[in-house]
């Protein structure tokens, strides 16, 4: 909400209008047990005008993605790929305190992925060997936004699980500035994470390019990385053509805390989530009377201190609210139906139900865990299921990058001990010719036999 004669306030060195937090909305949970949370809702979604990029970089491929980046960009390209020289150049010079996070965080995500694989295995049933095989897919695409500002984490995030799982080929798709240009942070992330490729091409037509292929930008098996709803809505038609990591949305954060939690803390969580852009969701849960009132009044003070503007606080207005519960074990019920992409929680034996709690992306523990901890540091992965999605997928990881085949070796005796059952089921099934193709294995035994032939 403006206020009626708004001051200035100088915001490194510059002038800027001071805004004031509307106030969170109430919800409460003793009153009506199984309120809904609410999500913002964004515009309408633009299926129509995705659906034409995907068909325009299908039919006309490279002639399509430097068109569309011209026109959604601003930038006139004669040739997508980054050059090896521009990369290389990024990297080396860096500055060596933004070198030393990148590697740090590499490190941590690498160590993070290496439990996250599909591991091969071989086991004895019915008297058969089975087992699976697991190799790595051979081409990823990674998409990684740009335009609000670079996000060499998110490549970190994406391209080092695709390594740990042994992937040979990362192709990353990235909007170019008008001059053509990638950020230099993102290149030097893209560097050490292995990233084998970097096209300057973003957007929906970016998707549709990694999907089906290009002149210039091979096809891959599957495309992950975070992405706005033209992004979303890309991996969402295209799924099938290629595996995607999930449909991702506008970040969301749900705070559970108990008394004597530090508003300030929950109040600086809040405004780190809503930095992320409009549409996302910041609910404070609590069964502590006073403190959305006391969040309130810290988020009030915070913003005025960072001289925020009206679309930072814009997105807090829209996306916060306090949920009431009467008890902790209503709080955590209420974070579950609403399945957030992050749950931060900061009360006494948060630990403990760390470990009941199901529906939830990424969960933080207590006050030294911040989620900005997990969006660069933690090795846990940013790339997240959102919009309740956390009931039913799991965020980015290294099985992502992997596939598994069956394996089944058989001998004469447990497809004896088979026979019978697969001869019932085929029956049941209608499907006799299955039935048919055991017997053909005895027949051709008692053949042999008869005919003096060993097999």
């Amino acid at each position: 909400m403006l206020l009626t004669d708004p001051p200035i306030v100088q915001v490194l060195g510059r002038p800027v209008l001071r805004y004031t937090h509307a106030g969170m909305r109430t919800i409460d949970l003793r009153a009506e047990p199984n309120a809904p949370i609410p999500r913002p809702r964004a515009g309408g979604e633009p299926l129509d005008a995705v659906r034409e990029i995907i068909a325009a970089v299908r039919e006309r491929g490279d002639r399509a993605l430097v068109e569309l980046t011209e026109r959604f960009d601003g930038a006139r390209l004669d040739d997508l790929r980054v050059p090896e020289e521009d990369i290389e150049a990024a990297a080396a010079a860096a500055p060596e305190a933004l070198l030393a996070a990148l590697h740090e965080a590499a490190a941590r995500i690498r160590a993070f992925a290496g439990h996250q694989g599909i591991r091969p295995w071989r086991d004895t049933i019915g008297g058969a060997i089975v087992g699976e095989t697991v190799h790595p897919l051979g081409r990823a695409g990674i998409y990684v936004p740009g335009g609000r500002a670079a996000y060499p984490s998110s490549v970190l995030m994406c391209a080092v699980p695709a390594a740990v799982a042994g992937v040979g080929e990362v192709a990353l798709c990235t909007p170019p500035a008008p001059d053509g240009s990638v950020p230099a942070p993102t290149l030097a992330a893209a560097r050490i994470a292995g990233v084998t490729e970097v096209y300057r091409v973003g957007g929906a037509q970016a998707v549709a390019a990694l999907a089906y292929g290009t002149r210039s930008i091979p096809k891959v098996e599957v495309i992950v990385g975070p992405g706005n709803v033209y992004v979303a809505l890309a991996k969402r038609e295209l799924a099938g053509i290629v595996q995607i990591d999930s449909v991702a949305g506008p970040s969301e954060i749900a705070v559970v805390a108990g008394p004597g939690v530090d508003p300030r803390v929950v109040a600086a969580d809040l405004v780190a989530q809503a930095e992320h852009g409009p549409h996302g969701s910041f609910p404070l849960i609590t069964w502590d009377d006073a403190l959305p009132a006391a969040v309130d009044e810290a988020l009030e003070a915070m913003l005025r201190e960072i001289g925020a503007g009206d679309e930072l606080i814009g997105v807090l207005d829209d996306g916060c609210c306090a949920v009431l519960a009467g008890d902790r074990g209503q709080a955590l019920a209420a974070v579950e139906r609403f399945a957030p992409e992050h749950a931060e929680l900061l009360f006494d034996g948060a630990e403990e139900a760390a470990e009941g709690l199901r529906n939830a992306g990424a969960i933080f523990v207590g006050p030294w865990s911040p989620v900005s901890l997990g969006d660069y540091l933690a090795g846990s992965n940013h790339v997240l299921p959102t919009a309740g999605s956390a009931r039913l997928a799991s965020g980015l990881r290294t099985s992502h990058f992997q596939r598994a085949s069956a394996v089944v070796v058989g001998t004469s005796d447990s497809l004896a001990a088979a026979r019978p059952h697969v001869a019932a089921l085929a029956e049941a099934e209608g499907l006799p010719n299955h039935a048919r193709a055991v017997e053909a294995r005895f027949a051709a035994v008692a053949a042999n036999a008869r005919s003096g032939k060993r097999r």
